[in-house]
């Protein structure tokens, strides 16, 4: 492992089927969050009337959050993704790859689905970040040099 855990220097290349298929890579993230991701559900638990817990594995969905500043030009990639979505009334599927080279790890991000995204900035004292949320049907880490 390496002596820090920065993630300034995060890389996300994000291919959209039918829009962006050769790839973008992501950029201007805001400052405090690139993204966040939901933890993997793997099972589905009951407990039985005697007391005895009872197990299955479950494929769960993961959901990542990625932050974009109102300044970025990756906000063309969401803006122009969600717009197709709605006017063709379909969902175009995404692959990523996330690479951390802190850690020396990558990350494929596999069959998503853009579910939501903040068009418009939040205004306050300055305009804010917005969410574009990503549900992976899996994401695997590996190796990275």
């Amino acid at each position: 492992m390496s002596n820090t855990i920065t993630s300034a220097d995060a890389i996300i290349t994000l291919s959209v089927m039918n829009l962006y298929p050769s790839g973008v890579q992501l950029q201007g993230f805001a400052a405090d969050n690139i993204y966040g991701t939901d933890a993997l559900s793997l099972a589905e638990t009951v407990r039985g009337a005697d007391g005895k817990l009872s197990a299955g594995f479950i494929y769960g969905n993961i959901n990542q959050t990625i932050y974009i500043m109102p300044d970025s030009e990756s906000r063309d990639v969401f803006d122009t993704w969600a717009t197709t979505s709605r006017a063709s009334v379909a969902v175009f599927r995404c692959n990523a790859t996330v690479i951390l080279p802190a850690l020396k790890r990558k990350y494929k991000c596999v069959n998503g689905v853009l579910k939501q995204w903040k068009a418009l900035p939040d205004a306050g004292r300055i305009l804010q970040a917005s969410q574009a949320i990503i549900e992976w049907e899996s994401i695997t880490p590996e190796a990275f040099n």
